[in-house]
């Protein structure tokens, strides 16, 4: 049976330290601003058939990593000529380890098709600071009358894998504690912000901005987060870059 011009998306939307219900209802509401678009929400990789049917893909995770039969298909997804709109921490594996009473962070290296897909895999933030974003490509369509903007927000500092087109960047050089790799340091200090990473037929668009956590979201490790964060949620430039994101997946 013929959908006529109805897009199906899939979005997930799960993982840690993250104020997920929040990130969750902000995107559904844009998405819900596109009268062709059906969605289907999930909190992980495992409906990776029904993920697979959709047009395209949009995720909102973090240190939610897919099986090895979940990331052949989603590779496979991909370099078939789908879009997938990746957010924040999709990139991430996490491991809290302990040292002397702190808590240091490892980023391991455990899928690396998985992020080779991706375009990238995080490895470190600085603390939570207010930065600059700038763009890298201002005529890209993307971008395009965009102003420098400022956020208070994780900078994700990242290994990247393969070609990829930056279209906003952030600047940092220097070293970040509480982390245990610099996998991410390389000759410059340009951090790409939104970029563009092309996989066979396919295009994986990703946005590294969209920090949030809430009262509950560090159990059991902290019982209730003295301060919420709402990091790039606060600007008119993330919700644009969002809009203008599922605009550039919608065209397939």
């Amino acid at each position: 049976m013929s959908k006529s011009d109805r897009i199906d998306v899939y979005l997930v939307a799960g993982g840690k330290y993250h104020n997920i219900d929040h990130a969750r209802l902000e995107i559904l509401k844009l998405l819900a601003d596109q009268p062709r678009i059906k969605v289907r929400v999930g909190e992980d990789y495992s409906d990776i058939d029904a993920i697979c049917a959709s047009d395209f893909i949009i995720t909102y995770t973090c240190d939610v990593i897919p099986t090895e039969a979940e990331t052949k298909r989603l590779c496979e997804y991909v370099r078939s000529g789908k879009k997938w709109f990746a957010l924040h921490g999709t990139n991430s594996i996490l491991r809290f380890l302990q040292s002397d009473g702190d808590f240091i962070v490892d980023c391991p290296e455990e899928n690396i098709p998985f992020m080779e897909l991706l375009g990238s895999q995080f490895m470190s933030h600085p603390p939570i600071h207010e930065y600059e974003v700038l763009a890298t490509e201002p005529e890209h369509p993307l971008v395009k009358g965009i102003p420098t903007f400022r956020v208070d927000d994780e900078m994700y500092l990242c290994k990247f894998h393969g070609e990829y087109q930056t279209l906003l960047h952030a600047h940092w050089s220097k070293p970040v504690e509480n982390f245990t790799s610099d996998a991410w340091m390389k000759e410059d200090d340009i951090q790409p912000v939104l970029y563009i990473h092309p996989y066979g037929q396919g295009q994986v668009l990703y946005l590294t901005l969209g920090h949030c956590r809430g009262k509950y979201d560090m159990q059991p490790d902290i019982e209730e987060y003295p301060v919420p964060e709402e990091g790039a949620w606060r600007t008119e430039e993330f919700y644009e870059l969002l809009r203008r994101g599922i605009t550039w997946a919608m065209d397939q």
